[in-house]
């Protein structure tokens, strides 16, 4: 598109994460503007899960965190052999969730960006009722095979988007700053910006 940038069209079939189920169809566009800005992307996805089948599996996830008798910790996930301990598994969806805000902001038409490992993990206990953690993630960067350190902090109470801030060091070892609010990978972030949180 002349003086904005390059749009793409995308058909793509979804599954679920952990189990490997078909979890539905989408259709997206997908906007690189000419000027250095996260992508604006549109979708629309047909789901094979209804909402409530989620809305229960969303509880259960933070069921399974809250009931936890002292903050959750966590190094390595998943550790060298590809392996995640069953309790941190919940830890681990978040991080796959969370993450996919810092790589939809990062990435450009030639940089995509993957989760490669938690390095660390810590929970804060909070007096209301969101869950909080913050997190040093590795990102696999391609094509240029660099591993990308980020700070994210993730904030989560069933039913809300999950809120996004990180930090990332740039390979130049300048900083990169960045905050989104999201309910995945596609949704848009706000404006927000903190060096500090």
């Amino acid at each position: 598109i002349p003086e904005s940038g390059h749009k793409y069209y995308l058909q793509f079939s979804t599954e679920d994460y952990r189990t490997g189920e078909d979890a539905g169809n989408c259709l997206a566009t997908v906007l690189y503007p000419k000027k250095k800005t996260p992508p604006v992307v549109g979708i629309k996805c047909s789901h094979t899960k209804d909402q409530q089948e989620i809305q229960e599996e969303d509880n259960r996830l933070y069921q399974r965190i809250r009931q936890q008798s002292k903050p959750i910790t966590g190094n390595n996930i998943p550790d060298s052999y590809g392996n995640i301990e069953p309790a941190l598994e919940p830890v681990w969806a978040l991080a796959v969730a969370g993450s996919s805000s810092i790589m939809w902001q990062k990435s450009t038409e030639t940089l995509g960006y993957f989760l490669a490992q938690v390095k660390s993990v810590r929970q804060w206990i909070r007096k209301d009722d969101f869950i909080e953690f913050d997190y040093t993630v590795l990102l696999h960067e391609i094509p240029t095979q660099e591993i990308i350190s980020c700070h994210m902090r993730l904030t989560w109470l069933p039913g809300q988007p999950l809120q996004v801030k990180h930090f990332c060091a740039a390979q130049s070892h300048a900083a990169e700053r960045g905050s989104g609010a999201e309910a995945g990978s596609a949704a848009g972030p706000s404006a927000e910006k903190e060096a500090n949180f």
